[in-house]
């Protein structure tokens, strides 16, 4: 699953279950377990708990085959249902089956056509059977129930943000500008909300699904279409068959008045499969162009694996109102409305990254499923690794190399909040707190390390061995160690222990000496990280020599905190570089000369090379560094000529000439929108004249057809002709762009008149703004109103409370900040209102007072109601909803 995640101080709360012990003594499940530690005296203490461990989930029945028949009940939001479950004993005798049902109406239990007796409470079903079943016994229990999503009292987490599991979108059609829908979400353990079922990861069965819908609607589900039959009433039964067993969470069922667009692949045996697109009527013509790029990607992942793609078709969906990112449903994948964009604003963003991801969970997560959630990586990790995988065979290495430094930074980022904790988590507190940083990013990182270790074939005829010896099963992480193993040869615990059982990361500080007499560099290298948190390391990697003879590689292990190596050079040693590959998940300390890293950026071959040495060896304005800025301005990455725009500014001279000349030339034709993006504000820091400055940015505006740059000309515009930019901006207000809508917002946040609260408005309670360009549009109206008087804030509150119950997750999250910043200006206002009427009253200046005393009222009714407001947004957050 893609979870859209940001992270903040909000998320401090939940930053419990870290494992700060030490990794070296490990208990049950990897959990630091010191059950005794000596005093000054010599007196033992004993712990009086056994540490959290959270298990698989004992297998008591297996299920065999799953068969649906729903009907939906659109005014109540609700679903009757019909589920017959075939299944049987895991292994010991038993007359009793436990099923997982969520908020439900469980009207009858049969088997047989006869009546069996049932326990339903909280949330678990309890069946009697009709006679004592052996593990070599297979029963069928039928059970007719109600579906009831909206009257159980849910719950969420920043990656998923509501358990509901059953979603009826619109379901009245009140609202004109969204398609009543009907769609679901079942990871983590939400499926048994729609169907009573055993929810859990290492539960696998066969299913098939009967759903009666209006025939205006097509419908969606697993596995392939067998029928689709009309009935009476105008209405009409699809019947949906996936004969490969998968895991109850990732159940699927999808019903509106989508379109269908057709695509194919060719597998290697020459039959074809079904590739589909389905989107909402007016998206029908940009579907290709989201979606288009999957039939390579099937092609390129299941030659890549040695096992071609297993399901019986590969179909994704766009649903409004979703709850996370987007979910690997086998074979019907959803995504929330973030991924409808057209070819236009494709050009600035797309989600590749997002569509290759949920297609590898195909392999990893559909095809072999973690046993538990604290296996959760096995699943996710491979799916993150995916990313780099497809940018790497798209668009090559230095794209690849730079989203997976973002992704490593992404770990970082959130394990600073939430805390470090092993890869492979048995101690968490709460299932979805497993959907975070090391899961996916951390996760990824460390299985491009084990591919760089390893090598190409290694590693990839590893995952082969894992996905074949583990088809259609669940697994644990010691299922792959093994795999791994059996195929190369080696004993790889050291590997897998400290880094999946492990906490934290390397932190490698580097020193190094030139030894010119001898021709050697001496280097030391020494392990910082706490060892409280993080083992001792062992850590394979390269060192690159350049010298007068080239390039020279050296293949090095760290194993002890300190290091030392000796490493020969020829001639002129012209620089060094610690992991040339650019594989390691470590901090690392490196101090060079500038003439070093300059030679880094010329001599390093990979991303990371030359944007340390761009960034590091421009340090002082000196002649060689401008000239390595000008190299980067055309450097054959985009990235790198996005930095070397940033250091434009360092230009002087006769380099400043000549970086003018590039940058007037990247800011109409780079290729890559950001470069242009980049461009646009570089060009401000070398012309000094707003007369061609306004003709630059004008020019954008009007003519590149990317709306990210069409907006930072804009925002640049606004800084050096704020007349000129809302009169552009104004003419753009209707644009279906949401970057420019936002980018207008900002404008008007800065410069517009209270006659653009109805923008404002607009803008946060139509369709047009998504995502965080939506949270963007909040900030700015929350600072438009601190730039007028009380009445704005007065009018702006029912957005604020439109927000509050139809913003999402992340807007009630940052929507307190909002009102908090609100609360702060009202106070500032108040005080400054209370000085000027101190001054008033010594003056006797009546009229005056009154006037300011009545402004300070209005102030004080303001502040009173929205921090009112806020208490209630507080209690929700805390009440769960």
């Amino acid at each position: 699953m893609r979870k859209v995640v940001i992270y903040s101080a909000v998320f401090l709360l939940a930053a419990c279950g870290a494992n700060k012990g030490n990794p070296s003594n490990k208990g049950e499940g990897g959990t630091s377990t010191n059950n005794s530690t000596e005093g000054s005296l010599g007196e033992e203490f004993v712990l009086q708990e056994r540490p959290v461990y959270n298990p698989s989930e004992t297998q008591l029945t297996d299920l065999i085959h799953t068969k649906l028949e729903v009907n939906f009940d659109w005014k109540q939001s609700r679903m009757n249902g019909v589920v017959t479950i075939t299944a049987k004993p895991h292994f010991y005798a038993t007359q009793e089956l436990i099923l997982d049902a969520k908020g439900m109406d469980i009207n009858s239990v049969a088997m047989g056509g006869e009546v069996v007796e049932f326990a339903y409470i909280e949330d678990v079903l309890n069946i009697q059977l009709n006679k004592e079943y052996t593990r070599d016994q297979e029963y069928t229990v039928v059970i007719d129930y109600v579906s009831k999503p909206d009257e159980r009292t849910t719950g969420g987490s920043a990656a998923i943000t509501s358990d509901k599991g059953l979603y009826f979108i619109n379901p009245l059609g009140e609202d004109k500008d969204v398609m009543p829908q009907i769609w679901t979400q079942g990871e983590t353990e939400s499926s048994s909300v729609w169907f009573p079922t055993i929810d859990s990861p290492n539960a696998k069965t066969t299913q098939e699904i009967f759903i009666t819908v209006e025939d205006k609607f097509i419908t969606l589900s697993n596995g392939a279409l067998i029928s689709s039959k009309p009935i009476e009433g105008g209405k009409r039964v699809d019947h949906w068959k996936q004969v490969l067993p998968h895991a109850p969470y990732l159940f699927m069922m999808g019903v509106g008045e989508f379109k269908v667009v057709k695509d194919s692949y060719t597998k290697k045996d020459g039959s074809t499969m079904e590739v589909n697109y389905i989107v909402e009527p007016e998206w029908e013509g940009s579907a290709k162009a989201i979606f288009g790029e999957t039939p390579e990607m099937i092609r390129f992942f299941s030659e890549l694996l040695g096992v071609e793609y297993p399901w019986d078709k590969y179909t994704q969906i766009v649903v409004r109102d979703y709850v996370s990112g987007a979910m690997e449903n086998t074979g019907a994948v959803i995504f929330g409305d973030y991924a409808y964009k057209t070819e236009r604003e494709l050009l600035d963003d797309n989600d590749q990254s997002t569509i290759a991801h949920e297609l590898f969970h195909h392999w990893f997560g559909d095809l072999v499923t973690a046993e538990s959630w604290s296996n959760l990586t096995l699943n996710e990790s491979f799916a993150n690794y995916s990313q780099f995988l497809w940018d790497e065979h798209r668009y090559g290495v230095d794209e690849a190399d730079y989203f997976g430094d973002q992704e490593a930074d992404g770990y970082r980022q959130s394990a600073s909040v939430q805390g470090y904790h092993d890869l492979v988590w048995f101690d968490y507190e709460d299932k979805d707190q497993m959907f975070d940083g090391h899961s996916y990013n951390k996760g990824g990182r460390i299985l491009h390390m084990l591919r760089n270790y390893l090598g190409d074939d290694a590693f990839f005829s590893s995952l082969n061995r894992y996905l074949v010896d583990n088809q259609y099963q669940a697994a644990e992480f010691h299922e792959l160690r093994l795999a791994f193993e059996e195929v190369t040869g080696e004993d790889l615990n050291w590997f897998f222990n400290q880094w999946y059982l492990g906490s934290g990361h390397a932190t490698l500080v580097f020193t190094q000496e030139e030894d010119r007499k001898n021709h050697k560099l001496l280097v030391s290298v020494e392990q910082k990280q706490s060892l409280e948190l993080s083992p001792i390391f062992k850590i394979p990697f390269q060192i690159a020599i350049f010298d007068d003879n080239g390039k020279h590689i050296h293949e090095v292990v760290i194993d002890e905190l300190t290091e030392e190596f000796e490493l020969p050079y020829t001639g002129t040693l012209k620089t060094f570089i610690y992991d040339y590959q650019q594989v390691l998940l470590a901090d690392m300390e490196v101090m060079k000369s500038q003439s070093e890293y300059i030679n880094e950026f010329y001599l390093g071959e990979r991303y990371a090379a030359r944007k340390q040495g761009l960034m590091e060896g421009t340090v002082g304005f000196s002649p060689k560094g401008q000239e390595m800025i000008l190299d980067g301005l055309k450097d054959k990455f985009w990235h790198i000529r996005v930095l070397a725009l940033g250091k434009a500014y360092m230009l002087d001279g006769e380099y400043a000439e000549k970086g003018l000349e590039i940058v007037k030339g990247m800011v109409k034709y780079d290729p890559k929108s950001d470069v242009r993006v980049a461009a646009v504000t570089a060009i401000g820091q070398l012309v000094d004249d707003e007369t061609l400055l306004t003709t630059i940015y004008n020019d954008r505006v009007k003519e590149d057809r990317s709306y990210s740059v069409i907006a930072i000309a804009l925002s640049n515009l606004s800084g050096i002709n704020p007349t000129e930019a809302l009169r552009i901006a104004e003419t753009l207000e209707n644009d279906e762009s949401s970057a420019i809508i936002y980018g207008i917002s900002q404008i008007y946040a800065a410069h517009g008149g209270p006659e653009k609260l109805a923008f404002m408005k607009k803008a946060l309670e139509g369709d047009v703004v998504g995502g965080f360009d939506r949270l963007g549009v909040m900030n700015s109206l929350t600072i438009f109103i601190g730039r007028h008087d009380v009445s704005i804030a007065e009018q702006a509150y029912d957005i604020y409370v439109h927000l509050s119950e139809n913003g999402g997750f992340y807007m009630k999250m940052f929507l307190p900040k909002a009102i908090g910043y609100l609360d702060q200006y009202f106070t500032e206002t108040i005080e400054n209102l209370e000085g000027e009427l101190k001054v008033h009253e010594e003056n006797k200046d009546v009229l005056y007072a009154d006037q300011t005393r009545t402004k300070i009222k209005a102030y004080e009714a303001q502040q009173e109601k929205y921090r009112a407001f806020n208490k209630m947004l507080e209690k929700e957050s805390n009440d769960g909803h």
